[in-house]
């Protein structure tokens, strides 16, 4: 690998990892929002899309949540 090529991979590997920072916070905001709400207080269409946001994030790898919750400092 040459010069270049390695300059490019870092610069790579840092996009990467602020678009993982940015998609931690926005898991962990949806994870606060969904651990408050209530089905009784939303119209049906809410409490669906409420269902869906919430199994996607127990799908995500427990490790994975709990630095979602941290970057919204957030307690698990």
């Amino acid at each position: 690998m040459n010069r270049q090529e390695v300059e490019l991979l870092g610069e790579e590997i840092e996009i990467l990892m602020q678009e993982r920072s940015m998609l931690l916070n926005v898991a962990g905001a949806a994870a606060v929002l969904i651990s408050y709400a209530t089905a009784q207080n939303l119209p049906q269409e809410v409490v669906q899309a409420a269902d869906r946001l919430s199994e996607a994030l127990n799908a995500l790898r427990e490790d994975t949540l709990k630095d979602a919750l941290d970057a919204v400092h957030a307690e698990a």
